[in-house]
């Protein structure tokens, strides 16, 4: 993507179950966790999805870890049953035991007993993690994620239950990921213009591109309810000093417009500028 700062904070994400590679699961969790990625700075570079098979998985961790990103994560695969191994992969991509860890042991235990349920074999897998891994707290679910850093990455591997994931990651990922993150300034904006095909707009956005470096521009062409083409412009760019990034932003905009009376003699009809989906930081 180019975002200026970026270059030393990227982030992989791996979205395992065989139920997501025979889409009867939507894979909601990625767009959830890239999405928040992005918002708190970091490059997401990639997302990978696998069936749920040990020597495939570990096969992919080691390849992109030799990538050294900042941040690699995980869901699915954390559970009580035969094909849950996405912990044993993550010790086998970096050579540690899958040992019992005595937290995560008491999170699992204490979940059953509140219910009065036995602490089976089955369950009792779930506390087992790499070694020197941080158990990471499931208030929703039964199976506690987990934190392992090796050399300079961190990875993170969540549960594939949404519900789960979502509350593990903004109660205890989210605010950790944020202090080891690049602590900047993210602006967005979505400029919506009317009659131009996305063809006559790319020479604008190549010129712009070249005169903002590290501004990411990516048209998005729709066809209004009256037929006319209708072209959504998204305009992200990131910055350690927010007005900075605010001002670089709203450069770009105005370049819109005045680059394409340059090119074409008019100027392109804006018919919206607006924020770009949900900015809540």
């Amino acid at each position: 993507m180019g975002v200026t700062g970026l270059e030393n904070y990227t982030a992989w994400l791996f979205t395992l179950g065989t139920e997501l590679t025979q889409g009867r699961v939507v894979n909601t969790n990625a767009t959830f966790i890239c999405r928040r990625l992005t918002l708190i700075g970091f490059n997401v570079v990639g997302v990978i999805t696998l069936i749920d098979d040990v020597d495939l998985i570990s096969r992919y961790l080691r390849i992109v870890l030799s990538w050294k990103p900042r941040v690699l994560i995980t869901t699915g695969g954390l559970g009580p049953t035969y094909d849950d191994r996405t912990l044993e992969a993550i010790a086998k991509a970096v050579n540690k035991q899958l040992v019992i860890n005595q937290e995560a042991f008491e999170m699992v235990k204490k979940r059953y007993e509140a219910r009065g349920l036995d602490l089976t074999p089955e369950r009792i897998k779930m506390a087992y993690l790499p070694e020197e891994a941080i158990p990471i707290p499931n208030s929703v679910g039964t199976a506690p994620g987990c934190w392992l850093e090796v050399e300079n990455t961190s990875i993170i591997a969540l549960p594939g239950v949404p519900k789960e994931m979502e509350v593990m990651w903004f109660s205890w990922v989210e605010p950790r990921l944020r202090l080891l993150g690049p602590n900047l300034h993210i602006v967005e904006r979505l400029i919506v213009v009317e009659d131009v095909p996305e063809a006559t707009m790319a020479p604008v956005i190549k010129v712009l591109i070249k005169l903002y470096p590290g501004v990411y521009i990516k048209t998005h062409p729709e066809i209004s309810e009256i037929g006319k083409p209708v072209l959504k412009i998204y305009v992200m760019y990131s910055h350690r000093d927010e007005e900075q990034a605010k001002s670089t932003v709203l450069k770009v905009i105005q370049g819109i417009s005045d680059k394409f009376m340059e090119m074409y003699g008019s100027k392109p009809k804006v018919i919206a500028v607006k924020e770009a989906g949900e900015l809540t930081t």
